[in-house]
């Protein structure tokens, strides 16, 4: 062995080690579990859609039927409901039924959020 090679130990220590300005170590957070990871792609792959993606802006603003939405965005009902399917699927939202109607409204407080925020980071300049 050559007296100027690196020890195993130096070689990771130099490969972690930043070479710029110094810096306060950050603690990691804990990741999430694979499930959890998939289940918020899935989320994010839910709204991607802008027709969905504009439901649920509306919805935000409070409990729909499915027919003040279909008259709302001028859409057939069967293409609303197929809409809504998909993002109670994605357990963004939920309903309640009465006689014949099935009213919608956000799921929590988070899909709110996660709505103004992605609307919000949207109308940046």
């Amino acid at each position: 062995m050559r007296d100027d090679a690196e020890s195993p130990r130096e070689e990771r220590s130099a490969e972690t080690d930043c070479a710029h300005e110094p810096h306060e170590r950050r603690v990691p957070r804990a990741e999430s579990s694979p499930l959890v990871v998939e289940r918020a792609a899935a989320l994010f792959r839910a709204l991607g859609d802008t027709a969905r993606l504009s439901l649920l802006e509306r919805l935000a603003s409070g409990e729909y039927c499915v027919t003040e939405l279909a008259e709302a965005t001028g859409e057939g009902l069967s293409t609303i409901s197929q809409r809504l399917r998909t993002l109670r699927t994605e357990r963004l939202l939920k309903r309640r039924r009465v006689g014949k109607h099935i009213y919608y409204t956000l799921a929590d407080h988070h899909v709110a959020a996660l709505i103004q925020s992605a609307i919000e980071h949207a109308e940046e300049g």
